[in-house]
């Protein structure tokens, strides 16, 4: 932290995956206030050309990128535009940019779990972290919640839902969901773009028609996730992390507009709710500012042009991964961890056209049951877990044809 000389104290930030959504949402509000924050690393998988124009406008002093076959490439244009940013490559360089005691501010928005270990790394480093990256928390809970105590880190969670939920309970946050007269987490879902259609008439969708989301913008892994609803099964895993809750504690409510991004019921019939237009940079802004609230360059919610907002109740049915979820919950140890590398596996293979959609949920129930879950003593137990998960669902997918997978059983007999 960097005081200016107009006494100002200056935020120095570490974006993880700014070349995604919420990393060019966070740069977008990170440049609406330059006297209060600014970059000190951006990092990319593969996305050269997109962060050399984050490094031209930003001018942090260090560039990650993991995609080996590109370092060169990366290399050569930060020498032909003249920028004194150092590139950094890898694990290495992810951890390098989140611990340097320069950085007081990591943003965890790497998607998957490649997001796992620098998100670790920076609780350990007691940094504030804002936590955009779901699969941190859904593959080691415990480890990540308990490296934050332990080193007095901050962590502010940026998903839309948890941070309405956070908005919503009382600041003292170190007491149990009972003291606080807490019933209930109610966390909202769009419902996706296939709300409406029953399970019977999926088989025909294309990774085309999948990631057309409704109302967000986001990348093609996360919008997959949100129209088979596991979005909403691992935003369950997380919430029970995040607030120390049963999952019996939290409820899903489908919302197809997307203003209320979740809410908290009382003992006392009060419900309490976090309302705004569905733009990432209200809780990005939020995560950054706090406790102060700055300007997120989001228009104003008018309600009385909305007019109306619906709700209705969750089809697990419809959207068996939520069922799923909450199984490997309640079932603890690396199971979430399982749960996560089989739907990361299926989504991939969905994207490349080589898994129908309704197969995603029928692999992921299939490695569920196909593993047993262990307790988790560090972070290995999480990192063999994932593997064998992986090659149980690769397995799979390669055992079976496209019309095989098409049929209305799907799973091997």
């Amino acid at each position: 932290m960097l005081q200016t000389d107009l006494g100002h104290f200056v935020k120095f930030v570490s974006l993880l995956g700014s070349t995604g959504t919420i990393g060019v949402n966070t740069l977008d509000v990170v440049a609406r206030h330059p006297q209060a924050f600014k970059v000190f690393a951006l990092t990319a998988h593969r996305n050269v050309e997109r962060l050399i124009e984050q490094c031209e406008r930003f001018n942090p002093v260090f560039a990650v990128l993991c995609e080996e076959r590109k370092i060169e490439t990366c290399q050569q244009l930060l020498r032909k535009k003249n920028l004194q940013t150092t590139l950094l490559f890898g694990d290495a360089g992810l951890k390098q940019i989140v611990t340097d005691p320069r950085a007081d501010i990591v943003m965890a928005a790497i998607v998957g779990a490649a997001g796992l270990k620098p998100t670790l790394a920076a609780a350990r480093a007691g940094k504030r972290v804002l936590l955009a990256n779901k699969e941190a928390l859904v593959m080691s809970g415990k480890l990540l919640m308990d490296a934050v105590r332990e080193h007095r880190a901050e962590l502010l969670p940026i998903d839309s839902e948890h941070n309405a939920v956070f908005q919503a309970l009382p600041n003292d946050r170190s007491q149990s969901l009972a003291t606080m007269g807490v019933k209930r987490i109610i966390l909202t879902a769009s419902g996706g773009p296939f709300r409406t259609m029953k399970q019977a008439e999926l088989d025909g969708i294309t990774p085309a028609q999948a990631v057309k989301h409704p109302n967000w913008v986001m990348g093609k892994k996360i919008s997959v996730d949100s129209a088979t609803m596991m979005n909403k099964g691992l935003e369950m895993i997380e919430a029970c992390w995040l607030f120390d809750a049963a999952p019996d504690q939290i409820d899903i409510l489908i919302h197809p507009e997307s203003i209320v991004h979740s809410m908290v019921s009382y003992r006392d019939g009060s419900v309490l709710a976090q309302l705004s237009n569905p733009d990432m940079r209200t809780p990005i802004a939020y995560g950054l500012g706090y406790p102060a609230r700055i300007d997120a360059g989001v228009a104003d919610l008018d309600l009385a042009k909305i007019a109306k907002l619906n709700f209705e109740s969750l089809d697990e049915d419809q959207f068996p991964c939520v069922r799923l979820a909450y199984d490997a919950m309640k079932v603890g140890g690396t199971a979430t961890a399982i749960l996560n590398a089989a739907n990361e596996v299926a989504v991939d293979a969905f994207l490349r056209e080589a898994l129908p959609f309704r197969s995603i949920s029928r692999i992921i129930e299939f490695v569920l049951k196909e593993i047993n879950a262990i307790p988790v003593r560090d972070l290995n137990d999480v990192l063999h877990a994932d593997a064998v998960a992986r090659e149980a669902a690769t397995d799979w997918i390669a055992t079976h044809d496209r019309a095989r997978l098409k049929t209305p059983q799907g799973i091997a007999q």
